[in-house]
């Protein structure tokens, strides 16, 4: 989590031509760019994510919980918005999240193969198709706050999902399709050619994303009620 405030925040401290924006009397950019009907561009940015595990009895205690050991993985995708009113915009932003989790399960020996069963691997390239609301404050001279919401359809090409393998083989699965809820803000900065923005946002998975082993009492799956992945991303946007 740490990791990519610093990130943030760096970006705004180190790039002058942001932190000019927010002069009293800044030379207006861009005066019309929020005027058009439909906006178009790119993102680039960084992801985490994380699983959150239900469990079919209650444990009790977090020993036995499965950890997750999280990585940093990258995002990188298209814009498309349609101009509502000087406040209200509709986006369409379908991207390529590439992300990796490495999961320990509880209950195995300590011997090699007990070390090999306790841990997966689990690399996901998702393809996210989101439709956002974003809700800006007026314009502040060359940049303008928002918060941004939505729901999205996510594709994850790694999933795994009709392996006749199951963890009993190494292969841990999961479904193809999920469906998310997204919310987070972000600032719009007016620079001279460009509209730049760097914004943080929450993806949460609703539906159950686990494929269960085979096996209905799996040391993997059997004791799993739901699993749904849950994500931060900072995105940079350029229009």
């Amino acid at each position: 989590m740490k990791y990519f405030v610093f990130i943030l925040f760096g970006a705004l401290l180190m790039c002058q031509p942001l932190t000019a924006q927010f002069k009293e009397n800044p030379i207006i950019n861009l005066e019309n760019k929020d005027k058009k009907f439909l906006n178009y561009g790119y993102f680039l940015g960084f992801n985490q994510y994380d699983f959150k595990f239900d469990y079919t009895n209650d444990r009790g205690t977090n020993l036995t919980d499965i950890l997750v050991d999280k990585s940093m993985g990258f995002n990188v995708g298209l814009i498309g918005e349609m101009n509502i009113n000087e406040f209200v915009d509709i986006r369409f932003e379908p991207g390529l999240h590439y992300t990796s989790r490495t999961l320990g399960f509880p209950g195995f020996d300590n011997t090699d193969e007990g070390r090999r069963n306790a841990f997966r691997e689990v690399k996901s390239t998702y393809i996210n198709f989101p439709i956002l609301l974003k809700l800006s404050t007026r314009r502040f001279g060359n940049w303008k706050p928002f918060l941004i919401g939505g729901f999205s359809r996510t594709l994850n090409l790694g999933s795994n999902e009709t392996s006749l393998d199951d963890n009993l083989a190494g292969t841990f699965r999961m479904k193809k399709w999920v469906n998310n809820y997204e919310m987070g803000f972000g600032i719009d900065f007016y620079l001279e050619y460009f509209k730049f923005t760097p914004s943080i946002r929450g993806v949460f998975a609703i539906n159950d994303e686990l494929v269960r082993d085979k096996d209905a009492n799996s040391p993997w799956t059997g004791n799993v009620d739901a699993m749904r992945s849950r994500g931060l991303f900072i995105n940079f946007t350029f229009e």
